[in-house]
């Protein structure tokens, strides 16, 4: 009987190292984000978390990939696979970009460090938000693989045009122009914590620091947070608590129109990428201005609720557009199957944004090389499971609407 318990039982080597606790702990995106949960404060993981209003299109933008089914095709000789493809000119492993993401670091102290880094390793495109925590500069040194700079249109054009101008001559390739944000949606779950940025310092935040301390420490240890594109500028770094609505109010442009597309492109000579496009009547006008790629967003469900969900204008925007502009598909995607969807509808790419802040916020840089390894190897195993043998066999006919 022992001999036979042997032959069967395997114990897992213990370890001391509590990120690897964690990590072992998390086996999908749902893992990373219960793991951060518990590690970030509240008012920190429902400013990652939550979306406008009611959350029906933050919901609806996850939901959306399971209305659809794979048609799989066997006997196809998988044993040789490629998810590598070209991204607006540049190679990338796979058709994954990392999304453009304000105030990084509350999730982690080293924030958009930590990511860029990832994102190199796993040789795909990394995108710096106007709002990150760390420089255009800063984030360089650590990422000499492909960068996109997202820009929001601010009030004050001269700085844009700083901002711009830095961006290139750090090596970003890529810029996208975010257009959905004349006004901040009400995201409720900051309303109702009174949240900022930076955190204010209060009862309610002393006593979600005390139960949460492996978070709390590694904020109290590391330099303060700021919005580090526009240091030195206090209506505009961070330096002093606000709301994010109220920035927005004061700075970002409510004129921004069309016009701005040739404007962007006389300070600019490399790819432009439309972030917030949500019908095809403004895929047809971007594309008509010129841009050479089109971000299918709704910001993540947390501007305007009941948006349309991105994953659903892919096929109709392709068919209005044709095959000459790049479409990026931004919102929802939670595994490599997703992403495999997304292609077949007529995607070139797609972002991640919420599940790398997840892993972030649970497991540090760690988390985020773990989740990009996690996406890849489902993308993987879903063209194997469905006989596409590289990213250009994903077409429509591998997929179809759930009756």
């Amino acid at each position: 009987m022992i001999n036979t318990f042997r032959s069967v039982v395997r114990f897992r080597k213990p370890t001391l190292d509590p990120v690897e606790r964690r990590l072992r702990r998390c086996v999908s995106v749902d893992d990373y984000r219960r793991v951060a949960r518990r590690r970030l404060p509240r008012g920190v993981f429902d400013y990652i978390d939550g979306g406008a209003e009611d959350e029906r299109t933050m919901r609806g933008n996850v939901d959306a990939f399971g209305r659809y089914e794979f048609r799989p095709r066997v006997l196809r000789d998988v044993s040789n696979l490629d998810t590598s493809v070209t991204i607006l000119g540049r190679p990338a492993s796979m058709p994954l970009i990392i999304a453009p993401t304000g105030y990084t670091r509350i999730a982690h102290s080293q924030g958009e460090f930590a990511v860029a880094r990832a994102a190199q390793r796993a040789g795909i495109p990394y995108s710096l938000s106007t709002m990150g925590t760390r420089s255009i500069e800063d984030v360089a040194t650590v990422c000499e693989s492909d960068k996109w700079f997202q820009i929001y249109t601010w009030r004050d054009r001269p700085l844009v045009e700083e901002l711009v101008a830095r961006a290139k001559a750090a090596g970003y390739t890529t810029v996208w122009l975010t257009v959905d944000t004349a006004v901040l949606g009400r995201r409720e779950r900051d309303v109702r914590r009174g949240f900022t940025l930076p955190p204010k310092i209060g009862p309610g935040t002393l006593v979600d620091g005390a139960i949460h301390p492996g978070w709390t420490l590694d904020f109290l240890r590391n330099e303060p947070i700021m919005f580090s594109n526009v240091v030195g500028r206090r209506e505009l770094d961070g330096s002093t608590p606000i709301s994010l609505a109220a920035k927005v109010a004061g700075h970002f442009d409510q004129s921004l129109s069309w016009n701005d597309i040739d404007w962007l492109r006389s300070i600019w000579d490399g790819p432009i990428v439309v972030k917030g496009i949500q019908t095809v009547a403004d895929a047809e006008q971007a594309v008509s201005m010129g841009v050479e790629g089109i971000g299918l967003s709704n910001h993540g469900g947390r501007q305007l609720d009941d948006a349309p969900v991105p994953l659903e204008l892919v096929e109709p925007v392709r068919d209005a557009v044709g095959g000459d502009v790049t479409i990026i598909c931004d919102g929802g995607v939670r595994r490599g199957s997703d992403i495999v969807k997304a292609i077949a509808l007529g995607a070139d790419a797609v972002t991640v944004g919420r599940p790398y802040l997840y892993a972030l916020g649970a497991a540090g840089e760690r988390g985020v090389d773990q989740l990009l390894d996690f996406l890849r190897e489902g993308m993987v195993r879903t063209m194997s499971l469905t006989g596409a043998r590289t990213v250009a066999e994903i077409d429509r006919s591998l997929v179809a609407g759930k009756h």
